[in-house]
């Protein structure tokens, strides 16, 4: 595959960028947001808002409360935006799901299986999303380029899969694939300078990954603030062209 054609860095962007997700990615993409894209300005959003953690650089980012499964919570962030940015060059969705105690582990068989799980599951990397997106619309400009861009998983490919196990999250992160390639394309007719892409942020080191990274060579276990200059750097190379891309950090496809 030829290389995809240079964009316009980051650094000459201006407006407001808007990060979802305040874990170890989220926080590094704030961070190298702030580093790269010096006229931006950053929001942070999560259903906490956005905790200062120790240690931790003050970058000025601005707290939003945003949890992706209440409908309610959506209208107000985007409300809160709409009043006081206006517009968002920029959006990236870090939030997922894919355990939480005992009631929630990735299924390794099918009789593991439940209901309950499934549908947490879903309602945060399925639907989330793409209500994200759907909230945020309005506030998108119409005459300058805009990113919206959301976190899926290799394990979420289709054609790439070949264990099986993980009922849950691959086929939620799937339907997000689908979910989001359907939005590429609508947007290519009504919004034709927004660009939708997809990204694989490779194993990193989070609370997300923490129980099953044993495994992984410590070379390819990439630390948060690795991952988010990575994931900057593909974004980089996107543009209306590329909408609906699914693309590992390297920027390589990803099989749906």
């Amino acid at each position: 595959m030829p290389p995809l054609p240079s964009r316009p860095s980051l650094s000459s962007w201006n407006g407001h960028a808007l990060v979802v997700g305040a874990g170890g990615i989220g926080r590094a993409l704030v961070q190298a947001l702030a580093e790269r894209a010096p006229g931006l300005c950053l929001w942070g959003a999560s259903r906490r808002g956005w905790p200062a953690r120790p240690g931790e650089p003050q970058l000025g980012a601005r707290a939003l409360q945003l949890d992706l499964c209440a409908d309610a919570s959506l209208q107000a962030a985007a409300a809160t935006l709409q009043a006081q940015a206006g517009t968002l060059r920029l959006v990236i969705n870090t939030a997922g799901l894919l355990h939480d105690g005992p009631a929630l582990q990735p299924e390794k068989r099918l009789s593991q299986l439940n209901r309950a799980a499934l549908e947490r599951v879903f309602a945060v990397n399925a639907y989330g999303p793409i209500l994200l997106a759907q909230a945020l619309e309005p506030l998108l400009p119409a005459a300058e380029p805009a990113l919206f861009a959301s976190l899926s998983a290799r394990v979420g490919s289709i054609g790439d899969n070949g264990l099986g196990g993980w009922y849950g999250y691959r086929s939620a992160k799937a339907a997000q694939n689908q979910l989001l390639r359907c939005l590429a394309l609508e947007w290519r007719r009504r919004r034709p300078l927004a660009t939708v892409t997809l990204l694989h942020p490779g194993t990193t080191a989070t609370d997300l990954s923490a129980p099953f990274r044993s495994g992984v060579p410590p070379e390819r276990l990439f630390s948060p603030e690795r991952t988010a200059h990575h994931l900057l750097d593909v974004l980089e190379l996107q543009g209306p062209e590329q909408s609906g891309s699914f693309l590992a950090w390297d920027g390589s496809p990803v099989p749906w």
